[in-house]
């Protein structure tokens, strides 16, 4: 049975809100509709979603303030932040806070409606992975929980940011992490020095795996690493 997902819509614009409302359950998601921030905050605080898509221009408390406030009660519910504006500045700012996508208005809601899906899809995957905490790859065993690497011969206690960054390429087995994705979600930033931290930790990471030659942390060129598994 196909699961039915909860979204909280927090938009001020009564008559587009109702509107957006209306397509959204069409489509067959649970929606409640707040007018303002203070709200929206209050009914995520009393519910539970999946996904809130949070206008940003608002009275009492506008989006940036609302979501920065529902990340504090639950770090991992996607946002979408809606918004008339394009300045650079707010949707950088939208990013920072955690938002999966920003959209601007006036929007196709066909297009809104694919990126609910992959946005609830992926998250889904993700909390499936990482109820998962031990890892066994190659010659290795990984122990998310007490960040143990271990292998017949070795057993190693990995720093907190090493084991991080293995357990999100672990999570990723064989596939793309993107530099982006590991420096947002492990260093809270992007920049010079961060992404130079990294790449410290992936040559320590590589390092650790040379014992056994089938496996290789591999660079994808402009986009970020592989954990192959030959």
């Amino acid at each position: 049975m196909k699961k039915k997902y909860s979204i909280l819509l927090v938009e001020d614009e009564e008559n587009f809100g109702s509107v957006l409302k209306n397509y959204l359950e069409l489509s067959d998601y649970f929606v409640t509709l707040c007018t303002d921030g203070k709200k929206g905050l209050t009914s995520f605080k009393n519910n539970i979603y999946d996904l809130c898509i949070l206008d940003v221009m608002m009275p009492e408390m506008d989006g940036f303030s609302a979501a920065t406030e529902i990340k504090k009660i639950n770090p991992k519910v996607p946002l979408i932040f809606l918004t008339a504006k394009k300045l650079k500045e707010d949707i950088l700012k939208g990013y920072q806070i955690g938002a999966d996508d920003y959209i601007t208005k006036p929007f196709d809601t066909e297009v809104l409606l694919y990126k609910l899906k992959v946005i609830l899809n992926r998250n889904d995957n993700q909390i499936q992975k990482e109820e998962k905490l031990i890892y066994t790859f190659g010659l290795f065993s990984f122990n998310t929980e007490i960040r143990e690497l271990k292998s017949k011969t070795t057993t190693r206690k990995l720093s907190p940011k090493e084991s991080e960054l293995l357990k999100l390429l672990c999570e990723n087995l064989n596939e793309v992490v993107s530099r982006d994705l590991a420096l947002n979600k492990i260093w809270k930033d992007n920049n010079y020095f961060t992404t130079r931290s990294m790449d410290v930790f992936i040559a320590k990471l590589r390092k650790y795996l040379k014992e056994d030659s089938a496996i290789e942390i591999i660079n994808v060129h402009g986009n970020g690493f592989r954990l192959l598994v030959k």
